[in-house]
């Protein structure tokens, strides 16, 4: 784990928002502290992360973190990544949580998730907030890369993506082009992370979200995120920046975008 803390760039753009919180717990793992011992130790923790080993045999690990506010917690930069959304987001990753719970509860954990617990789960291993102004949401929404990153490219001083995810910040500790978020509108007046958790907490209803209100962004591809996107043709890669499908095909299979 020191070397795996060690390895991220808390100098990264898309780590911004976390490096105050993060930095020094990173230290503290890399100092020989357990995960759960350093997240345990930040001030603003609102559950409590326990060692993986106190997840019994059998129980949901969503069910748990409902029933007992213990977040089971490995040894790994996945978990670690985990911790620091529920240090950023108390109030979004409890919304998530007991909906998980609420579903659990009323159909059991089956081999396939349903509809919304699909979201959930995709949003919570990949999400993020994107604030921007209409034009950037049209053609990102229209999946037309080179309007939004190329013709539009001076609104992004207008924009602001936040990283949700835990999976996603974890690849990103060895940045690929291939990485994409699973985006979701945000009202662009928030100017806080605390703001931005408290408007998610509300935002997320089910209906709403089993349909999978998300759109695939390429994260790299974000303006000042990464040097080689200046480059020019850099958005020209059809096998990242895929064209959208014709209005014929049946739905979104979002899942093809998840980080890898």
């Amino acid at each position: 784990m020191a070397a795996g803390v060690g390895a991220i760039d808390w100098n990264a753009p898309w780590l911004a928002p976390w490096r105050d919180a993060g930095q020094p717990l990173a230290q503290r793992v890399a100092g020989g502290e357990a995960v759960h011992q350093a997240l345990q130790a930040a001030p603003q923790a609102a559950v409590y992360f326990v060692p993986q080993t106190e997840l019994p045999a059998g129980t949901a690990y969503e069910q748990f973190i409902f029933d007992t506010r213990r977040v089971p917690t490995r040894d790994n930069l996945h978990d670690f990544f985990n911790g620091l959304a529920w240090l950023h987001f108390p109030q979004a990753k409890q919304r998530l949580n007991a909906l998980q719970a609420q579903a659990i509860a009323a159909d059991g954990v089956q081999s396939v998730r349903g509809p919304l617990r699909d979201a959930l789960t995709v949003f919570d291993e990949n999400g993020a907030l994107l604030q921007a102004p209409p034009a950037l949401w049209d053609a990102l929404r229209a999946r037309d890369w080179r309007r939004l990153f190329v013709d539009l490219r001076p609104l992004w001083r207008e924009a602001r993506l936040t990283l949700f995810g835990h999976a996603l910040l974890e690849k990103l500790v060895s940045p690929r082009k291939p990485m994409v978020a699973h985006v979701h509108s945000a009202p662009a007046a928030i100017d806080s992370v605390a703001e931005l958790d408290a408007w998610l907490a509300q935002a997320v209803q089910p209906q709403a979200w089993a349909a999978k209100p998300f759109a695939p962004l390429p994260v790299l591809g974000v303006p000042g995120w990464w040097p080689a996107n200046e480059a020019p043709g850099f958005y020209d890669d059809a096998q990242v920046f895929r064209p959208a499908r014709p209005p014929e095909g049946a739905g979104d299979n979002m899942g093809t975008h998840i980080a890898r």
